[in-house]
């Protein structure tokens, strides 16, 4: 098969709206079963399985078998990325800016990219980092600094993991409601593990969203991420 045989198969398959709705619901990077994906797309458990049958085809998905149950994943985070860009051409307004109005306020102001932070959050964590020069993003990629190998650290973002883990080390990622970039790559998937362990940030049920927790409020604001306050909710920084 062609490359353009083959981008023809990924468009017929990213035109079925139940079929998107599945492949959005897995960019919060956690697998997920059959009937949960059937669920976020609004269709009947047979109808998810036929849809999850070509997505496989389609090398979008992958399957991991665990005891009795089915988990689908997306492939990789080239697949996630693709996702969000064409997302980010999906919201492109026919009148002008902004072009996220439909979308949900707690998506916009922070969510999981696949295994990275986007959203506000992502972009206002992203700047920081470049304008303290603790990351330079360039020609596609992008790269830490001494200082901002200490600077992260201090965070508790695994570095050394990043650089061993078979994928892009950093780069800089468009944000599709902000239009600018976060952080992707090995780097910010460190990033994003860390804030979770670290509790900065929840994960919100049954969606992308994440929460910022009191603690997390407290530690952007003094990384000079000074303009978000506190989200969540108080079972997020319960645990």
């Amino acid at each position: 098969m062609g490359d353009t045989d083959m981008l023809s198969t990924v468009a017929t398959l990213l035109g079925e709206p139940a079929r998107t709705r599945i492949l959005t619901a897995l960019l919060t990077g956690r697998a997920m079963t059959a009937k949960e994906l059937a669920y976020f797309a609004g269709v009947t458990a047979a109808t998810a399985s036929s849809h999850l049958s070509r997505l496989l085809a389609g090398h979008l998905l992958v399957m991991e078998k665990q005891g009795r149950c089915h988990y689908y994943r997306l492939r990789s985070a080239e697949v996630a990325r693709a996702i969000e860009g064409l997302m980010t051409v999906a919201t492109i307004p026919s009148n002008g800016w902004p072009p996220h109005h439909h979308v949900e306020p707690a998506l916009r102001e922070a969510r999981m990219c696949y295994d990275h932070m986007a959203g506000h959050l992502g972009v206002a964590v992203c700047d920081m980092l470049l304008r303290r020069h603790h990351v330079v993003l360039v020609d596609g990629g992008g790269e830490v600094t001494p200082s901002g190998e200490r600077f992260l650290a201090g965070l508790g973002v695994d570095l050394p993991k990043a650089r061993g883990a078979k994928r892009q080390y950093c780069r800089g990622c468009i944000d599709w409601t902000e239009r600018r970039h976060h952080i992707s790559g090995a780097v910010g998937a460190a990033l994003a593990e860390a804030f979770l362990a670290r509790r900065l940030v929840a994960r919100i049920p049954d969606s992308r969203a994440l929460a910022v927790t009191p603690l997390g409020g407290k530690t952007l604001a003094a990384m000079g991420v000074a303009q978000y306050r506190a989200t969540a909710p108080r079972s997020a920084s319960a645990g």
